[in-house]
């Protein structure tokens, strides 16, 4: 894989910090495939995270959002009692990062037949959306109105 130097762009641009530490934090990380998850487009503004945890309970997994870092770590209770001819379900601690764009929020997570279901949402504050400013009729261009103090 090739690497690149972001030291233009550094010198160019201002508050795209976060965006740059991404880009550098993905070039040097080795990606565990453990688990194997998803990531599905529901909406326009809408996400869901799909991870499958075969041999873990609800009571053995954490969701925590921070900031813009959603984390899912899983960790098996106690010792296993079994005897295993073979075992090919993994059950190894793991903990997942998912970085989150602004305003995107976790709306619920439900664990159900193995799988962990993350649902995100979009939710851009109405302060923040477009809006259409009027433009009133007041004295022509070119004259200033002054009042008396």
């Amino acid at each position: 894989m090739r690497t690149y130097d972001f030291a233009p762009l550094w010198r160019s641009s201002i508050g795209f910090d976060r965006l740059f530490d991404l880009l550098d934090e993905t070039q040097h990380r080795t990606e565990d495939s453990y688990p194997p998850y998803n990531i599905e487009r529901l909406g326009e503004d809408r996400y869901q995270i799909s991870l499958a945890l075969a041999g873990f309970g609800p009571d053995e997994i954490a969701v925590t959002a921070e900031q813009n870092v959603l984390t899912v770590e899983g960790r098996k209770g106690g010792k296993d009692q079994h005897e295993y001819l073979y075992q090919g379900i993994s059950a190894r601690p793991f903990k997942r990062q998912y970085n989150l764009a602004d305003y995107v929020q976790v709306k619920t997570a439900a664990f159900d037949n193995g799988l962990l279901r993350i649902e995100l949402v979009r939710e851009i504050p109405e302060a923040m959306k477009p809006r259409r400013i009027a433009i009133g009729g007041g004295a022509p261009a070119g004259q200033i109105t002054q009042k008396a103090a």
